[in-house]
């Protein structure tokens, strides 16, 4: 008999044991992933983030919902992201705009307020004109800009301390002139931007080369130049500017997922390791080709590495334009 109570005291343990750990080492994951994109719908950041979903989601096996929160230039987004639960179940498309919007006094955020995960985006900055336009490539550009008094041209692409606005300051202190030589005219993207310029009402659009698409294939701009290590696959005809000037500048926006700061190591793991496939995927390389948008990887611990590098390179351009707060 004490035997066999024994045996049953021994049984309802073991029960009680497991239900009471069993949610602690459920496989992650267990139900369905957001990822929050801090940008509308439509654009090119949220048409990275549905795709890298869909093809997070044959390796996960769980749904992977993007959610859009849009506002304060993306600090909506980015805040929402940061403060969530750091249990792995919501994650965020971030943008290269937290190494931007801090030193603007826009939000105290930071990229150490993430967990990084992996890059899956690098979008170099093109410079692109008018066809008929004064300029006929980039050497005559930048001998053009100079030899003009300042505020002769103007550019767009963006709004005032945006990527493109930035990346193009940057680019002028590079050349050896005032990051404030060619006035810059705040946009909200570089697609009105591209518009104006084939209007006449803008002078150069120093955005991703991707973006001018429509309006290159229409014979109606051209890219002078792209400021990456190499030319782009979509865009073989497009020179980089250390090709094009000698210059070895190179700047652009980057797209990564990450979570809020704290996460569980093995978590991020597994993340990893589905993005990595899912990176690879037909369904992501074959839309971002279709796109021509780069596709550039970094594991959790270099996009990371990427993060800190590219915030203090912006801190410095921010400061030398006169946007620091």
């Amino acid at each position: 008999m004490l035997k066999r109570h024994n045996k049953t005291l021994l049984a309802s343990t073991a029960v009680l044991l497991t239900a009471i750990a069993g949610p602690a080492f459920a496989e992650y994951p267990e139900k369905p992933i957001t990822i929050i994109v801090p940008w509308a719908a439509g654009g090119g950041t949220d048409a990275t983030a549905r795709t890298i979903a869909k093809a997070m989601e044959e390796e996960l096996g769980e749904t992977v919902n993007v959610v859009n929160r849009t506002g304060g230039s993306g600090v909506v987004g980015h805040s929402a992201i940061a403060n969530a639960n750091p249990d792995g179940y919501t994650l965020g498309l971030v943008t290269g705009e937290i190494n931007m919007m801090h030193w603007q006094g826009l939000t105290d955020l930071t990229y150490r307020d993430y967990t990084p995960i992996a890059q899956i985006n690098y979008d170099y900055a093109g410079v692109q004109v008018a066809t008929d336009g004064p300029f006929g490539d980039l050497e005559d550009l930048v001998q053009t800009v100079r030899d003009e008094p300042k505020g002769t041209f103007n550019a767009s692409g963006t709004g005032q301390g945006g990527v493109w606005h930035l990346a193009f300051a940057g680019f002028l202190m590079d050349q050896g002139m005032e990051p404030d030589r060619v006035t810059w005219i705040p946009s909200q993207g570089a697609a009105p931007a591209m518009t104006e310029l084939a209007a006449g009402g803008i002078d150069i659009v120093p955005s991703s080369v991707p973006e001018g698409r429509s309006m290159i294939e229409s014979g109606r701009a051209k890219s002078l130049g792209v400021m990456a290590p190499e030319r782009i696959d979509s865009f073989p005809d497009v020179p980089t500017v250390q090709e094009a000037i000698g210059s070895d500048y190179q700047i652009g926006e980057w797209r990564g997922i990450a979570g809020p700061k704290d996460m569980d190591p093995e978590i991020v793991a597994t993340l990893e390791d589905a993005l990595e496939a899912a990176y690879n995927s037909d369904t992501y390389q074959g839309f971002m080709a279709k796109q021509g948008f780069g596709t550039e990887w970094r594991n959790a611990e270099d996009f990371g590495q990427l993060m800190a590098d590219m915030d203090e390179r912006f801190g410095e351009i921010v400061e030398q334009v006169g946007l620091a707060k």
